[in-house]
């Protein structure tokens, strides 16, 4: 695989590609931005998909432009929304940022000043003055905005759309001009966005940006976009044997991609293995097992993905009890009522999901489906109560 095929390898949009190509082959180092705003605590495969594609580009030598979005978080970005968002406080936000560095480190080549720049954008944003803000929005008309298809059909529907949402796209472009960005990614959702990006550096003089996108990868639901709302996502700092049980779970036709987004696996190789499938040579489970141990690979240490699997086999072929189970320590009372501990030991969100489980069979102790809400104290000290699929605790005095 070429350099330049390696760089366009999973990506739908290029804006203006011709141009992307020349300037790639003066063999000049290109500043490539990419902006996350720290609005959930984890660093999901969704995420990573662009963050591989800027690594990609560090690789080759470029440098990548990360800017940590603290200031528009808090601003909220409205794409594919329907309504306005709740905004997070400064505090969250901060929050947030620091624990999604340990994120992106797992992911970009992060200790060579030559190939990544780290910025916040509230280094700019935050001093822009009512002056500054108001030749900000000249640049743009609300014809314009309402060019935007999330905005249009609120706008057609009579939902309201605030004038800090306008904002959104006008400041993330304020990035691009901050950091003299030669091309920006995103994830195709930010299309508009980062069009915007590009005419604002126009506008202000400065050459404007080429634009690179990447598709959204779907979560483990296989019906929605990956999201930490939704509960649907695998984080990059998963345990490995998490990470494996949770890509296993995926629905067989999202395979495909998850080995074109989420693997470093080239297009040649990914048809290969459709191939394999569509004609019945390769059996899906064997399939779902390489992709697990695939992406394990990338994000844990050599022999991880292989000690991931016999983990699995041990819980779900074999159905053992994982190795190592974490400890709980029951709180006072006899009889013990068992939704609540489970919620306390943090194996279920709420009481009332711990009951539904229990009355579905979904919790049992040594294999065995719980029978009632309360148990002797005694029957559970010592013993490993699973709970669905993958969560296990023991019970200690």
């Amino acid at each position: 695989m070429t350099d330049i095929d390696r760089l366009l390898s999973g990506v739908d949009t290029v804006v203006p590609e011709q141009e992307f190509r020349d300037r790639l082959a003066d063999g000049k180092p290109l500043r490539v931005k990419l902006g996350m705003d720290p609005t959930a605590p984890e660093v999901t495969l969704g995420w990573a998909v662009v963050l591989r594609k800027l690594r990609h580009f560090q690789e080759q030598g470029h440098k990548a432009v990360l800017i940590v979005g603290d200031f528009t978080a808090q601003v909220g970005d409205p794409s594919g929304k329907s309504e306005t968002r709740t905004r997070l406080t400064a505090e969250e936000v901060r929050g947030y940022a620091e624990r999604v560095l340990d994120g992106f480190k797992k992911v970009l080549i992060w200790d060579d000043d030559d190939l990544l720049e780290v910025r916040y954008n509230s280094e700019w944003l935050s001093t822009l003055d009512m002056g500054d803000v108001l030749e900000l929005t000249s640049k743009m008309t609300l014809a314009q905005m309402l060019e935007r298809d999330d905005f249009s059909k609120r706008f057609d529907a009579n939902r309201p759309i605030s004038m800090m949402e306008f904002m959104y796209p006008l400041l993330q472009g304020m990035d691009s001009v901050a950091t003299d960005a030669d091309i920006e990614l995103g994830g195709s959702d930010q299309l508009w966005n980062n069009l915007v990006g590009r005419e604002l550096m126009g506008r202000y003089g400065k050459r404007p940006q080429m634009v690179l996108t990447v598709p959204l990868l779907v979560g483990t639901d296989g019906a929605n976009k990956m999201s930490q709302s939704l509960g649907n996502y695998i984080g990059v700092e998963d345990e490995p044997a998490d990470m494996f049980g949770k890509i296993m779970s995926i629905p067989d036709e999202a395979m495909e991609q998850y080995f074109r987004l989420a693997t470093d696996l080239s297009a040649a190789e990914v048809d290969s293995i459709m191939a394999g499938l569509a004609d019945g040579s390769s059996h899906p489970g064997d399939t779902k097992r390489r992709l697990g141990r695939d992406i394990v690979e990338l994000y844990h240490p050599a022999g991880s993905a292989a000690e991931a699997e016999a983990a699995f086999d041990r819980v779900f072929k074999d159905k053992e009890t994982p190795e190592e189970v974490a400890e709980f320590v029951l709180p006072d009372g006899d009889p013990v009522w068992l939704p609540g501990a489970l919620k306390e030991a943090g194996l279920v969100s709420s009481s009332s999901e711990g009951k539904r489980l229990v009355s579905q069979g979904a919790v049992k102790i040594s294999g065995d489906p719980v029978v009632g809400e309360e148990l002797e104290r005694s029957s559970l000290l010592g013993s490993v109560v699973q709970v669905g699929k993958r969560r296990f605790v023991r019970f200690v005095g």
